[in-house]
């Protein structure tokens, strides 16, 4: 199918202006920055809670675990729920499976407790990823598609940003409890916000839909194996760059993912307005390579400077790639698949992310991070042959 970005310059000039925040792209934008916000709280929050009320590090890294694949299996089940119940239903029952749980935690700290919990708000959490993108894409003008996308990237990293360390100091200034009241408001907040979103898409989802099914022919299995490459990276760099360093180096890390943290949204956003005007296709050759190469750097673990290079140049290739792949998938699909289609990105990205760091860790133990390191950038370069090929394919 000719990708609908690159046909934008031919709309006609009244098309070029049609707005891109709308009232229901706003509402929906509060809803992810509540939600967003409500999830990082608590995700370095909850594993201190447990160790600090005697799980240890098997509990912490549990409560974590669970949250996760609890998301990847819910993620599979969000398209019938959008063809089901609508927008407003889905998104409705996430933020309450997100937000409400928290306040179990007010009880107790048993650890089968915690992570029913933690399990119940991943599925939450898929519900608001899945839903809101999807929608995101069905309230943006086609030929703005990417620059909606790359803006609800930045709003979604803001909470990622700021959450993270606010968690942490904040229970050292109002307590676990105080936080956990914190973190159920901000999500539930969004349900005021509920009635203004649109009721269903503008085409129907089909209820029948299966998130892995019809793949063959349909565009979506490249852009999905190639944004999986990166997502593995971007694992194994949260997950082993601290573990790399010596321990007086950790300020050097913090500031590395702080970096990397900051490119990637901004990145997201450049990405989405430049591939409207010439397509996905191209510039997702050049956000592999820099993927690829600050991923390459890492190889050189004992440099600060190639620490924080690489972190910038990773987080710029990931946050372009976030954007140009997604956008290359709704191209190529009709809007009774958007869920289909963001269930599968989010799919991609929550499983190359634990899968990169669960390969990483058998690895490294062989190898050594130098070389572990330098095999996650070749995984991230072989990526960039079905991108090229794709670029090829959009210019003739």
């Amino acid at each position: 199918m000719t990708e609908i970005a690159c046909e934008a310059p031919l709309l006609p000039v009244v098309a070029q202006r049609e707005r891109l925040i709308t009232r229901q792209f706003a509402l929906l934008l509060l809803m992810v920055l509540g939600s967003g916000l409500s999830m990082y709280l608590l995700t370095s929050v909850v594993p201190l809670y447990l160790a600090t009320n005697g799980a240890g590090g098997v509990g912490a890294g549990l409560s974590t675990g669970a949250m996760m694949l609890s998301a990847v299996a819910v993620e599979l089940l969000v398209p019938r729920m959008l063809g089901r119940f609508g927008y407003r239903g889905t998104i409705g029952v996430g933020l309450v499976l997100l937000g409400a749980p928290s306040l179990v935690l007010l009880l107790t700290a048993s650890l089968p407790v915690v992570l029913a919990v933690c399990v119940v708000r991943g599925g939450g959490l898929a519900i608001m990823v899945v839903g809101a993108v999807a929608l995101v894409a069905d309230l943006t003008p086609a030929h703005r598609r990417g620059e909606g996308l790359g803006l609800y990237g930045v709003v979604v990293g803001v909470p990622a940003i700021i959450g993270l360390p606010l968690g942490v100091y904040l229970t050292n200034v109002i307590g676990f409890g105080a936080l956990f009241v914190v973190a159920a408001v901000a999500s539930l907040g969004g349900l005021a916000f509920l009635a203004g979103l649109p009721t269903r898409s503008t085409e129907a989802e089909p209820q029948h839909v299966k998130v892995l099914g019809g793949l063959r022919g349909s565009g979506l299995l490249m852009p999905t194996l190639v944004f999986a490459a990166v997502t593995v990276a971007a694992g194994i760099s949260v997950t082993f760059v601290p573990l790399a360093v010596s321990a007086d180096r950790h300020a050097l890390v913090a500031v590395a993912l702080l970096v990397q943290a900051i490119a990637a949204p901004a990145a997201r956003w450049v990405a989405g307005r430049y591939g409207d005007r010439v397509g996905p296709a191209r510039p997702l050759v050049v956000a592999l390579l820099l993927a690829a190469l600050g991923a390459g750097a890492l190889v050189f673990i004992g440099s600060g400077v190639a620490v924080v290079v690489g972190a910038a140049a990773f987080g710029l290739g990931f946050g372009a790639a976030q954007n140009l792949t997604l956008a290359m998938m709704y191209d190529r699909v009709p809007r009774s698949h958007f869920g289909q289609v963001s269930a599968l990105w989010n799919l991609a990205y929550d499983g190359g992310w634990g899968l990169g760091a669960i390969l990483f860790g058998a690895v490294v133990a062989g190898t050594g991070y130098s070389l572990a390191f330098g095999l996650t950038a070749a995984v991230v370069a072989v990526a960039i042959v079905p991108a090229l090929r794709a670029a090829r394919t959009a210019a003739n």
